[in-house]
């Protein structure tokens, strides 16, 4: 993995009444900058959480040119997502656990102008969504129960990561291999060996001093991985 490391904010982690400047945090220069803006959308029904929706979201694209990479945790995301795409969210992920048709819902977001991104839970087995992901050009794998912030990273779903990332290198599919829960300054080391181009960190970036100088530390130390590789 030579490219550089994508770093994409959490706002979930984020003050809430101040977004827009937390926004700007993060929208600095050189490597301080983050790729991507994360935004974690809870319906309260999928996860046990209520996070914004997309007034909010709506809100946030008039603030800032860097690119939002909005997740969507909610039931119905064939009905709902679309919306988001149409906004002008660059990058829309939806849980394969509840998009009832994925291969269409990737085309309509693809139509309506976004990315179209795939996440599974830590549960959800990679294997039996290979050829859905073939329409998808974003996997977000999640290395915590999807609901809530500040969890533990789980381990164990870096056997996935390793999955995709042999699929990409060899062809089978087309994607960013993104991941979202507990990646911090301990944990993006691990994630990155096993081959994550796309690091979602919550509050190991504004639970810093200086979020912009996190998000450089971060993808520093993703990127000796790929170095090393």
């Amino acid at each position: 993995m030579a490219h550089r490391p994508l770093i994409a904010p959490s706002i979930l982690s984020a003050d809430f009444a101040r977004l827009g400047e937390e926004i700007h945090a993060i929208a600095g220069d050189g490597a301080a900058r983050a790729d991507w803006v994360h935004v974690d959308v809870m319906d309260n029904h999928f996860v046990p959480n209520l996070t914004l929706g997309l007034p909010v979201v709506q809100s946030l694209l008039k603030t800032t040119d860097i690119p939002l990479d909005c997740h969507l945790m909610i039931e119905d995301p064939d009905r709902w997502a679309i919306g988001y795409a149409e906004a002008g969210a660059y990058n829309v992920t939806v849980h394969v656990e509840a998009a009832a048709d994925p291969v269409m819902l990737a085309k309509n977001l693809r139509a309506a102008g976004a990315r179209a991104g795939l996440s599974i839970k830590p549960g959800t087995p990679l294997e039996d969504h290979v050829e859905t992901l073939k329409h998808y050009d974003t996997l977000l794998v999640m290395s915590v129960e999807p609901g809530f912030g500040g969890q533990s990273f789980i381990p164990d779903v870096l056997e996935k990561v390793r999955t995709a990332r042999r699929l990409v290198d060899t062809g089978h599919l087309k994607l960013v291999v993104e991941i979202d829960g507990g990646i911090n300054a301990d944990t993006i080391e691990q994630a990155a060996e096993a081959g994550v181009d796309c690091f979602v960190a919550g509050s190991a970036v504004y639970g810093a001093e200086d979020p912009g100088k996190a998000v450089a530390a971060l993808r520093e130390r993703a990127a000796r991985v790929g170095a090393a590789h």
